[in-house]
């Protein structure tokens, strides 16, 4: 298997799981602004809860930031290896 057929939206990734962000495609304001919340491709993030009906929260780095469902989808990560 390839990475890019374990690759799917953020908005699917499980609370607990850890994943790699490898792509963004919220437009170009939209991805600046997650950038610098740290949520960058290449950016490692834990899933700290997601009710997969409304927001999610993240941890990113030392910090916890809060999704909403619309733009968990436009973020593709891929799981990381236990």
């Amino acid at each position: 298997m390839t990475a890019a057929s374990l690759s799917y939206p953020l908005a699917m990734a499980r609370t607990g799981e850890q994943v790699r962000i490898i792509g963004l495609a919220g437009g170009r304001s939209v991805d600046q602004r997650l950038t610098d919340f740290g949520l960058a491709i290449g950016s490692t993030v834990r899933v700290v809860h997601n009710p997969m009906t409304g927001p999610m929260i993240v941890a990113v780095h030392e910090s916890r930031v809060s999704l909403g469902m619309g733009m968990a989808q436009k973020m593709t990560v891929e799981p990381l290896e236990k």
